[in-house]
């Protein structure tokens, strides 16, 4: 929600998609730990949010983002 709303309401349309960006990195941290721990369960939840956040990402960067 907090990724999504500020876009719909026009609040603090710049730090959303830097959030998002950086959600990215932290899911490939977090998908590369479980994988060595061999927890690969937790790893695919880890790559359906950084799935999520890159589209976010790619959403807001792009040519059509809600900003431009």
């Amino acid at each position: 929600m907090g990724l999504i709303l500020p876009a719909v309401v026009d609040v603090a349309p710049v730090p959303v998609p830097m959030t998002a960006l950086c959600w990215v990195l932290l899911m490939i941290g977090a998908m590369t730990t479980h994988a060595r721990r061999g927890e690969f369960r937790f790893a695919m939840l880890n790559l359906i949010c950084l799935a999520l956040a890159a589209f976010i990402v790619w959403g807001r960067f792009g040519a059509w983002s809600f900003t431009g």
